[in-house]
């Protein structure tokens, strides 16, 4: 990958130094994982960041049998950062929701480039502190209407990861129990309400593509807004 390419594609490195993002590109280990599989378990030591390059994963919670996710996370973010910050057992999971290409740095590279470029560091905490945000905006949301609490998920990934297409600002086609979890709601409301979204036209499911369109931001946008 091009550095210039890498910088556009990872918002974490688009005011890093040329010297930094050329050390990052040399040191960077690809990966490719399938659907389904397992991409960081819980309780494994944090001994690497991992940047998505493609794909879509989600992040859970393990509790006995069951699992939670926590969140979504698609192209250009990345994971893995608190594990290496505190020195700490993760304690979430990974999980490739599709084919999932990665690029992974080692614990010691990363925080060593933090320490070399101020202008790294400082973006790193700006985007740690909008996760931060992004937290506390779902617990503002606790006592939402459920179509208010998913039209705010899904306005958040197409606002993130979403790609413009013909159709509207296409996601991936995110299973109604993982979208009912990151968005605090039943899966049965979660159902229901898709299946409204699509028959207003706001959104556009084509399972071929297992894609997930928002035909309709704007009104999905003033739905979501009611908070």
């Amino acid at each position: 990958m091009e550095i210039e390419a890498f910088s556009e594609l990872f918002p974490l490195f688009n005011t890093a130094s040329p010297e930094t993002l050329q050390w990052l590109l040399s040191v960077a280990v690809e990966h490719s994982y399938p659907q389904e599989r397992a991409v960081l378990m819980e309780d494994a030591w944090g001994n690497a960041v991992y940047f998505i390059v493609s794909g879509w994963v989600k992040v859970r919670r393990l509790a006995g049998e069951s699992a939670a996710t926590l969140a979504v996370m698609g192209r250009g973010d990345f994971f893995g950062e608190m594990a290496i910050l505190d020195e700490s057992p993760r304690s979430t999971d990974v999980v490739a929701l599709c084919k999932v290409e990665l690029l992974s740095i080692s614990a010691q590279r990363f925080i060593q480039t933090l320490f070399k470029d101020p202008q790294l560091h400082h973006r790193m905490l700006q985007l740690m502190v909008q996760r931060l945000r992004y937290s506390n905006l779902r617990f503002q949301l606790r006592d939402r209407p459920p179509a208010v609490k998913l039209a705010k998920t899904l306005v958040l990934l197409a606002d993130q990861y979403g790609q413009i297409t013909d159709q509207g600002k296409e996601i991936l086609l995110i299973s109604y129990n993982d979208l009912a979890q990151i968005s605090d709601i039943r899966i049965e409301e979660t159902q229901k309400i898709i299946e409204k979204l699509a028959d207003k036209g706001w959104i556009h499911i084509d399972k071929a593509r297992h894609s997930l369109s928002l035909v309709n931001l704007r009104q999905l946008t003033h739905l979501a807004g009611r908070v």
